[in-house]
């Protein structure tokens, strides 16, 4: 995958052969290149990718967006979305649809995870969105999320292990992924499991400002016992004593530890994505996060007031995952769900393109 970190693309030089054998004759203009835009609605943020298809199925970003919008406030204690948080989430979709709008879109995908599957007023959320935004936005079931988030990962699964476990750590739900690899073939998705809880859940029941070192480990426990069963029918932890599983970590928990653990000022994201992690140092940084309180956490210019009360829950899930698989190593993975998004539209028009080279109407 091809990405616009630094603005810059390679360019090719192209030769265009005459297309006919009489008399030479220019082919027509290529078109220009697509433009696709992938929205992730979840029970945290909303965030927006508008990107360029670069042909063969690749894409390069040009656009962004993401915004706390806390969708899922409350959700689990009412079971219903509330009024102040589908307000905030269509603002932040009319913003998305009006960069979409502005960019030229020509494709795009909307989709909304855990907090609308969940909620007993989705199916009215998105009818809302529809009428007040324009964008088509879908919930989607967790097994679909956990394929895209797979998809947008891949390039970072490294095919010496013959497994790998992929972790999602959303706001509401937590996908875990089992993976068989190899060499000389794609993927493959063997399993998943939605754990029921993510970091909003966890903060709305446990608290999100300091908390106790028995809070802690109750909050470990919990997402042990949910873990147990998924590793007892694929075997993970007998793979995991054989050194054959990689695991590869998706979330804002992960992505803000990987910052905190190289003292970054400022988030970036080169820095951050494919970066590997070794236990002893995690086990360090998260120290350090379950320590301090609300207000130390917010004053990271990584986490800020919007992910402060977050961290500690994220932390605990990951914890329970260290401590269930101990592999040893995290790879650090900041793409997900919208690059699967992206790949699969620009895989569909490539699916649909004219053969290479020929002229229109030969």
């Amino acid at each position: 995958m091809t990405t616009s970190h630094d603005g810059s693309v390679p360019h090719e030089s192209i030769k265009v052969e005459p297309c006919g054998a009489a008399a030479p004759r220019a082919c027509e203009a290529a078109p220009p290149p697509p433009i696709y835009a992938a929205v992730d609605l979840g029970t945290h943020n909303c965030r927006l990718l508008i990107a360029e298809g670069l042909g063969d199925g690749e894409f390069r970003v040009i656009g962004s967006f993401s915004r706390a919008v806390r969708l899922g406030e409350g959700l689990a204690t009412n079971g219903r979305l509330a009024r102040n948080a589908i307000d905030r989430s269509i603002e932040a979709l009319a913003i998305c649809a009006e960069r979409m709008r502005e960019a030229g879109v020509k494709r795009a995908r909307a989709i909304a995870t855990e907090a609308c599957r969940r909620a007993d007023n989705g199916h009215e959320f998105l009818r809302r969105v529809k009428d007040e935004t324009g964008l088509s936005l879908e919930s989607i079931s967790s097994g679909e999320e956990a394929r895209l988030t797979l998809a947008g990962c891949r390039p970072l699964l490294d095919p010496s292990y013959e497994y790998g476990l992929l972790i999602d750590i959303g706001g509401g739900s937590t996908e875990v992924t089992w993976i068989g690899q190899a060499p000389d073939r794609e993927p493959e998705l063997i399993g998943i499991v939605s754990l029921p809880f993510g970091v909003v859940t966890f903060a709305e029941r446990y608290g999100g400002d300091r908390i106790d070192p028995k809070t802690f480990d109750t909050m470990v426990d919990v997402v042990d016992a949910e873990l147990e069963a998924f590793d007892d029918q694929y075997s993970i932890s007998h793979q995991v004593a054989r050194a054959e599983v990689q695991l590869l970590g998706t979330s804002g928990t992960v992505t803000t530890l990987a910052a905190a653990h190289l003292g970054l000022r400022y988030y970036t994201r080169s820095r951050i994505d494919g970066l590997e992690i070794a236990f002893d140092d995690m086990d360090a940084v998260m120290a350090q996060m379950i320590d301090s309180d609300w207000t130390e956490r917010s004053r990271n210019r990584c986490i800020g007031p919007d992910r402060a009360d977050l961290v500690v829950g994220g932390c605990a899930i990951l914890q329970a995952i260290r401590r269930r698989w101990p592999v040893g190593c995290l790879k650090v993975a900041d793409r997900g769900i919208r690059e699967g998004l992206l790949l699969a539209m620009a895989a569909a028009d490539r699916e649909m393109a004219p053969g290479k080279g020929a002229c229109p109407g030969e």
